[in-house]
């Protein structure tokens, strides 16, 4: 295919297909803009499949689709506009002939290219935009100066982090406002569904079944910058990037994650993955743990959980409750000593779910230690040292053991704890309400890096994902949020191989099931809550959230409608 120039760095075709994506990428092309809506022919390509062969050759892609047979929206010209100047050229736009994307092209030139250029650079396409007329004689377009430095790169929104937060708000965003210049900052090639891991540590799912390639779980119409997050400049409205790009945004969003602190016990880090000692807290250590469940048939293993706050708090005992009955199955239980050691006050924080939890704690036998704290490991001579809580103080405690499943202390990531937006804790501090920061007005954080008292999961992602969203709209627009988070969470608890306790609460513990408690029998395990598990969740999670589908998870209003 041919592609037709209007200017040095902006080129024209027809229809794309996969096989031109790769002949744009060769000839030089850095950015690809759709303009042709989908379903418009029965042979056309899909928008998604042409942005997937750009982003896999390296290229940007934006779709900004102009309906045949009528100019383009004040919006799309706009959106037009700002990918001009954000989006690394040269651009190739295409449509189902090019001639609407000529049309989006010189629109968006008008006001800062004489409109007699802009006919010029259409006969030299052969493209007739005479027809634009008066359209192309626009008061002058005078771009948004960046804030901060000369040189920022500028974006209406950026996004610091591309997990489970940072993805289900851009295209919670993206939804509502496509034409939105929208940065996702994450320089990870590959996205994990963390809450698979413990079912691979359980034998239920493989590693594989957890991961998927990043680039195809960014949002059309979001631009994905592939750097590290080097630090935050609130006062300025600017991000730093390892490489020395400096971002500027209208809204900040902060969704790094939290880090798992190995470090934090001596002897820990440099023993994981060997001498029985491992973590479904790591994707390349989860095959380990069901490794170690299999070979293990007689001994002492043991299971640790540090103090709050950390990512899913009932994912230390899931590990523990789906090995007891692997063990349980195959007759083996009644020689193996079983101990958590928790450094809570509580088996479970929400009292409601405590009982049937403690069912199985006898039923396993485990040796159940509250206000317990691991501090040390000696990998080579298989022993564990821990700290608990006396009466009169605390004493410290070696046990040895053959299997050693361990939990670190998790913090917010060094970026975010020496930042401004730091509260005390080192995570960001924000309303727990509207997820907006405590002094800066544009800036919202969501997930783990969030410094509110909510549980850290993925559950609790999904709820918080469309408030932001609807809130970083209306601070966009010079408005006040306008929607609220309830505090909700949830943590199935796989207490054996095919039931779950499904915990679902919000702030201050108050339980906040999604489904009847009758259909889920209350706070007990169920049959039901493991087919959720097992089955939907993760659909739910890759189809659905993180494509800013928002079921059962609509945002409230701030009156609490």
């Amino acid at each position: 295919m041919s592609f037709r120039f209007l200017t040095p760095q902006f080129a024209v075709s027809p229809q794309l297909s996969v096989a031109d994506v790769n002949a744009a990428a060769s000839d030089g092309f850095r950015t690809i803009i759709c303009a042709r809506p989908d379903g418009e022919g029965a042979s056309q390509t899909p928008s998604a499949e042409i942005e997937q062969a750009a982003r896999c050759r390296g290229l940007d892609f934006l779709a900004i689709p102009v309906r045949s047979g009528s100019l383009p929206s004040d919006g799309a010209v706009e959106a037009m506009r700002a990918a001009l100047e954000r989006m690394p050229g040269p651009v190739l736009a295409y449509c189902q002939g090019g001639n609407r994307a000529a049309r989006l092209w010189a629109l968006a030139q008008a006001g800062s290219m004489p409109a007699d250029a802009i006919l010029a650079a259409g006969r030299t396409a052969g493209v007739d935009l005479s027809a634009l007329g008066d359209h192309l004689n626009a008061a002058p377009h005078v771009p948004q100066p960046a804030t901060g430095r000369p040189g920022a790169r500028r974006f209406n929104v950026v996004i610091a982090g591309g997990g489970a937060a940072g993805l289900a708000t851009a295209a919670s965003i993206l939804r509502r406002r496509p034409g939105i210049a929208l940065a996702i900052v994450d320089p990870s090639a590959t996205h994990y569904y963390q809450p698979g891991w413990t079912m691979v540590g359980g034998g239920i799912f493989t590693p594989e079944q957890t991961r998927r390639p990043e680039e195809g779980l960014i949002p059309a119409g979001a631009t994905w910058i592939r750097q590290p997050v080097a630090g935050f400049l609130p006062e300025a409205r600017e991000t730093a990037l390892e490489d020395g790009t400096v971002l500027s945004y209208d809204v900040l969003v902060v969704a790094t994650g939290l880090t798992l602190d190995w470090a934090a016990i001596p002897g820990l880090e440099e023993t994981l993955g060997r001498n029985g000692v491992t973590s479904n807290y790591r994707y390349d250590l989860a095959p380990y743990t069901w490794q170690l469940v299999q070979g293990l048939s007689r001994g002492r293993a043991l299971f640790t959980q540090p103090p709050m706050p950390i990512k899913c708090a009932g994912a230390p005992q899931k590990a523990m409750y789906l090995s007891c009955d692997a063990w349980r199955r195959r007759g083996v239980l009644k020689d193996i000593s079983v101990g958590f050691d928790t450094a809570t006050p509580a088996l479970f924080g929400v009292a409601a779910f405590v009982p049937a939890l403690m069912a199985y704690i006898e039923r396993y036998g485990i040796d159940l230690h509250l206000r317990s704290k691991l501090v040390a490991v000696d990998g080579a001579r298989r022993v564990a040292t821990f700290e608990r809580a006396t009466e009169g103080g605390s004493e410290r405690v070696e046990q040895t053991f053959d299997m050693l499943h361990a939990v670190p202390p998790q913090v917010a990531p060094a970026v975010v704890r020496s930042s401004p937006l730091a509260g005390a804790d080192g995570f960001v501090a924000v309303d727990p309400a509207t997820l907006r920061h405590a002094t800066f007005a544009d800036v919202f954080a969501l997930g783990d890096v969030a410094g509110t008292s909510n549980a850290k999961t993925a559950a609790a992602v999904r709820k918080q994902a469309p408030v932001v969203a609807v809130n970083v709209l209306a601070a966009l627009d010079g408005k006040a949020p306008v929607a609220t988070y309830d505090g909700y969470g949830a943590c199935p608890l796989t207490v054996e191989r095919g039931r779950i306790v499904l915990a679902e609460f919000g702030y201050g513990g108050r339980l906040a099931p999604t489904l009847p408690l009758w259909l889920l029998r209350g706070t007990q395990p169920t049959r039901l809550a493991w087919f959720l598990k097992e089955k939907v969740m993760p659909q739910l999670y890759w189809r659905g959230m993180l494509r800013g589908r928002e079921l059962l998870a609509a945002p409230r209003n701030a009156s609490g409608a």
